[in-house]
């Protein structure tokens, strides 16, 4: 029994031993596996972590891979713009290229500022008659300052050249009280010709301004005017303005006169008178600067009776002066004429004087209180004396005539001698004639 007992103890010990080593291996196994997993999570925290910081850079690189995208567009948008502006400047250059096969008559520049709606306007006028013969008259317009309708409005128009005068200094006038814009406009004036006539090189130069409209034979008349311009250096210029050209007082749009008085408003100058003038162009007023004696130093202009400009700019740097009762009746012309086909040369200097002579001495002397009702009493031609600048201030208030004056000559005159028809339904033409015109055209008074 003991020893029964004594192997049943051993057996337990045995079985303790295995249990004992069973759990150790256990734990060990457990041990093993924690460490394990442990091991296994770090491994996914990592793999996370890398993971994410993966995410991020592909997350940047998305937003830089849109961004250059954007840029990508901009920039070919961009190019596109720039492929149209270089297709329309070849475009423009190649037509300039052909019109310079052809020697130009004259350039035309429209002066132009601040007024997109007046510029429009005479911009079309001008097309209409230039398109067919614009080799022979290549139009530009000059800007003075940055206005940007102005601007946009000039560049949209294949058929022209655009060039922009900007002067930031300062204007000085002279005077107080002065208006700037006169000095403005004189500086753009300037640099506006030395373009055209000294950097284009062209040889004449026709001046228009932003609020014109212009005839159907303006073009005609001043092609048939450059050969005088050219022969005769008595001309100083050629206008198509007549400051008399009211419908009232215009009858016959082939006549032709010389005139001691500038009268601007769509005038035709060469490159060899520039010359002289440009050096000593004046701060402001720069047409009454032409009209004293000391500049056109006894050269004249030519004008039509007429006019082939008609200035609708009521609006402007003058403040609508003279607009209603001068400017707006004026007629433009409205009949084609083949200006090729007439003689001009009684235009010349010396032809002209004799001319002019033999016309006003056949018209018949007028004078009393009353000239107006004496001149609607003859069928024909009259002539009217007046003794000195009052008095003929007087006769043409009478007859609504300009009674303006700049450095002794009234506007218009010849010689002292001021012509219109009166009425303008008939050919009866009106003189109004000084003593020392009658002198100089050798009348005798009577």
């Amino acid at each position: 029994m003991a020893k029964m007992f004594c192997d049943f103890r051993i057996l337990l010990l045995i079985a303790a031993a295995v249990f004992i080593y069973i759990q150790m291996r256990l734990f060990a196994t457990q041990s093993e596996y924690a460490d394990r997993l442990a091991a296994a999570v770090e491994a996914e925290n990592t793999c996370t972590s890398q993971m994410r910081s993966l995410i991020d850079q592909i997350s940047l690189q998305q937003g830089r891979i849109l961004a250059l995208e954007e840029e990508r567009k901009r920039r070919d948008q961009e190019c596109g713009q720039m492929k149209s502006l270089v297709q329309d400047l070849e475009r423009k250059d190649v037509q300039r290229l052909i019109n310079r096969v052809q020697v130009p008559v004259a350039a035309v520049v429209i002066m132009a500022c601040n007024r997109a709606d007046y510029l429009e306007r005479t911009i079309k006028s001008v097309l209409k008659y230039q398109k067919p013969i614009s080799s022979r008259y290549p139009l530009f317009v000059s800007q003075d300052g940055s206005n940007p309708d102005v601007r946009s409005k000039a560049l949209s128009y294949d058929q022209l050249s655009y060039i922009q005068h900007l002067d930031f200094k300062p204007v000085q006038t002279e005077r107080p009280g002065e208006l700037t814009a006169y000095y403005k406009i004189a500086r753009h004036y300037k640099w506006a010709l030395d373009q055209l006539f000294y950097n284009h090189n062209f040889s004449r130069v026709i001046i228009l301004e932003d609020d014109m409209e212009i005839a159907p034979d303006f073009f005609d008349y001043f092609e048939a005017a450059a050969a005088l311009l050219d022969k005769d250096k008595s001309i100083m210029a050629v206008s198509s303005w007549n400051d008399n050209g009211q419908k009232q007082f215009v009858h016959d749009p082939y006549e032709l006169y010389r005139s001691d008085f500038f009268p601007g408003l769509g005038w035709m100058l060469a490159r060899s008178t520039w010359d002289e003038l440009s050096p000593k162009w004046p701060k402001a007023y720069w047409d009454d600067w032409l009209r004293l004696k000391e500049n056109h130093k006894g050269r004249q202009f030519i004008r039509p009776e007429v006019c082939r400009t008609y200035n609708f700019g009521e609006h402007g740097s003058s403040l609508g002066q003279f607009f209603k009762q001068y400017l707006e009746p004026i007629k433009l012309n409205d009949v084609q004429v083949d200006w090729k086909s007439r003689d001009l040369s009684y235009l010349q200097e010396d032809k002209y004087i004799l001319h002019f002579a033999n016309i006003v001495a056949k018209a018949k002397p007028v004078s009393g209180n009353n000239v107006l009702q004496e001149t609607n009493n003859i069928d024909g031609d009259v002539r009217i004396k007046y003794r000195d600048q009052s008095e003929f201030e007087y006769i043409a208030g009478q007859f609504g005539i300009f009674q303006e004056w700049k450095d002794g000559v009234p506007r218009t005159a010849y010689k002292g001698v001021v012509v219109f028809r009166y009425p303008s339904s008939s050919a009866r033409r009106v003189f109004l004639v000084s003593p020392e015109s009658l002198k100089q055209l050798r009348i005798k008074d009577s």
